[in-house]
């Protein structure tokens, strides 16, 4: 920012913000948020920030329907919702891997609630020292979802009516969900292979407006980044595997499934490794700075008293004892699953270290691509790496060395969702004029609350769906692909489960690589629009296609429109109004199916059968699969012609 930065909220202008009524419902939307992206995730491997549509539903219940409410209210309530969002991102990344893996026999209530709380805590706390080298003194991290969130809240300031088209669309992405789940009028995914030759071919989508809506909101460049990294997999990589196995051509389609699930996603791995090691790299030169500004913070030597409001933060004595509690949960949640003083001592130490430092990683990086593109997954897998490497060389085997590897890792990969999530929310602040220190509070609330439900909505799926499981008749399980990556990953290394096919790992490392060494030399010299990131390309090669080309057809929209609003002669300022509406009536379609999705589970549990017309697809044939294809396509419709409109 630049030095006549000048807040929204004036400093000198004091109005309403941490009042009962934005913590009240900054509550129970970190609640619902997180326990519908508890869902997303386990459908979609990837989340999606909650913080604009938290901040539309805020302005619509305090201002529509209240009368009352100040953008400072809002943006505590939406701070509070992406809160809970981004706890359940770092949960559902490896708990349900110790499910998967036998250990536990379903997912623990106080072990996955002490792990969610001391994660979530533990970003909260290492995050704060780092809000002014990140958020003020960096200037090349711009925010992106930060920046477009704050202008939403202050279009509602200004009486703007975008709110309307947000609850249109989550209705919408309400009943379709019902429709595929419920009804049975949609399929969820429709998906044909082929035998040519010793080769097989595979083309499929999941019908998801959820998953168009999260290409539209990721963009262009993103989605076909994510697409192209399912192509490797699926078109090239697919055919060269099966060549040399021997195919019926009855059982092509489960083929392909079975080298995916045994030997593809192991590319994905090693691509993902590559990238956030890169990621790293990328932010050494901050580190130092950034760790300087914790250490001080922690030691409280930073005097805020004498700052204006925009620049006071929790900080001293306060910002101590809570992270020594969060290391205590920590403790407390090791010692409960590993029965072993030494082991728990080992693992809180790793877990503190890689906290601290995939913490400011998560926040660098939040900052450059925004928390949607954020490569928590790689992170994740560098932890479990380092983590099992250390146990192994002091001699830990067996499901006491899967236990505490898992452990540390979901402690650190929520801390990392939490953190890069929180610099986001204090970037928007900062340009509001928020109060950095009533921020912080409200974010401490929203991931210790909703970390109390967590287990309960996972167990809730689980036994509605099946979390990484085969599909049951008529019930489409929750692919859960990194839970599922994890539990591969892990029982591999500790000899629980298959080898792992170190050498699909080292192909996965190379097209990472390659990816890196294109971008750096051809793409970025030249200064294109288009950059080979490593990350979401690696995200694709792990992701089923059935998921990466809904998200492509996304992205495609979003160019779409961009060129509809070119050729039509818009303004800069009507280009802008044009990708906005199409944002905020994606983030409604993700949010109603997501939703939908947790309710279709209390449906199941209720013994309903689901779906209604549970024989229409073998007594139809192909007539489904163009009917489910047709009702994605007026979604999409609905989207380019409400996006192009002059008013919501």
């Amino acid at each position: 920012m630049s030095n006549d930065f000048k807040p929204y909220i004036t400093d000198d202008k004091i109005i309403p913000e941490f009042t009962f009524q934005a913590i009240a419902l900054g509550l129970i939307l970190s609640i619902v948020m997180c326990a519908a992206n508890v869902y997303v995730g386990l459908y979609a491997g990837m989340t999606v920030s909650a913080a604009i549509p938290a901040s539309v539903i805020s302005m619509g219940i305090l201002r529509g329907l209240l009368k009352r409410g100040t953008i400072l209210e809002n943006n505590i309530v939406h701070t509070m919702a992406s809160s809970g969002e981004s706890l359940a991102a770092g949960i559902i990344f490896t708990i349900p891997a110790i499910v998967l893996l036998g250990i536990w026999t379903n997912f623990r209530y106080w072990e996955t609630t002490l792990i969610a709380m001391a994660g979530g805590v533990l970003g909260v706390v290492m995050m704060i020292p780092l809000r002014k080298p990140m958020i003020i003194e960096q200037k090349e991290l711009r925010f992106p979802e930060g920046v477009a969130c704050a202008e939403v809240l202050k279009a509602g300031d200004k009486g703007g009516a975008e709110m309307m088209g947000i609850f249109s669309a989550l209705g919408i992405g309400a009943l379709f969900k019902f429709l595929v789940s419920v009804v049975g009028l949609f399929k969820g995914s429709v998906e044909g292979a082929v035998k040519i030759g010793k080769t097989a071919w595979y083309l499929g989508t999941d019908i998801s407006p959820m998953l168009m809506a999260v290409g539209f909101i990721v963009g262009w460049e993103v989605s076909i980044l994510v697409f192209l990294g399912g192509a490797i997999s699926f078109f090239i990589a697919i055919p060269i595997i099966s060549s040399g196995a021997e195919l019926a051509s009855s059982g092509v389609l489960d083929a392909v499934w079975g080298i995916w699930d045994s030997q593809i996603r192991f590319l994905g791995i090693g691509a993902m490794v590559v990238a956030g090691i890169a990621s790293i790299f990328k932010i050494a030169g901050s580190m130092g700075s950034a760790i300087r500004t914790a250490i001080a913070g922690i030691r409280g030597k930073e005097d805020t008293s004498s700052l204006p409001r925009t620049e006071q933060g929790i900080t001293g004595r306060a910002l101590l004892i809570m992270m020594v509690v969060a290391m205590l949960l920590g403790c407390l949640v090791y010692a409960i699953m590993t029965k072993s003083v030494t082991t728990t001592i080992i693992t809180s130490i790793a877990m503190f270290i890689l906290a601290f430092f995939f913490v400011a990683v998560a926040s660098y990086i939040v900052g450059l691509v925004g928390s949607s593109n954020s490569p928590v997954s790689g992170m994740t897998i560098c932890t479990v790496l380092l983590t099992a490497g250390l146990l192994l060389l002091l001699g830990y085997t067996g499901v006491e060395g899967m236990l505490a590897t898992l452990g540390v890792a979901g402690v650190v990969c929520c801390a990392a969702c939490t953190a890069g999530d929180i610099c986001q929310d204090l970037k928007i602040g900062h340009i509001l004029g928020a109060t950095p220190k009533k921020l912080q509070t409200g974010e401490l609330i929203g991931v210790m609350v909703p970390a109390f439900i967590i287990a309960p909505v996972m167990q809730l799926l689980h036994n509605a769906y099946g979390i990484g499981t085969p599909a049951r008749e008529g019930v489409q399980a929750l692919k859960a692909p990194q839970g599922v990556m994890f539990e591969k990953l892990v029982g591999g290394i500790f000899g629980a489960g298959k080898d792992i096919p170190w050498d699909l790992v080292f192909w996965g490392a190379g097209v990472g690589v390659a990816a890196i060494i294109i971008d750096r030399i051809f793409l970025q010299p030249r200064k294109t629009k288009f950059r080979l990131y490593a990350m979401p390309l690696a995200v694709g090669m792990y992701l089923p296609l059935t998921v990466t080309f809904p998200i492509l057809i996304g992205g495609v929209v979003y160019k779409l429109i961009e060129k509809a609003s070119n050729r039509r002669g818009d303004s800069a300022e009507e280009k802008k109004s044009v990708v906005h509406r199409g944002l905020l009536f994606s983030s409604g379609l993700v949010a109603g199916e997501a939703i939908m999705g947790i309710i279709i589970a209390l449906i199941v549990l209720a013994n309903f059968k689901v779906p209604i017309l549970a024989g229409l697809a073998a007594k139809t044939g192909n007539l489904i699969d163009i009917l489910s294809i047709l009702g994605l396509s007026a979604i999409i419709v609905i989207l380019y012609r409400r996006s192009m409109r002059k008013t919501v």
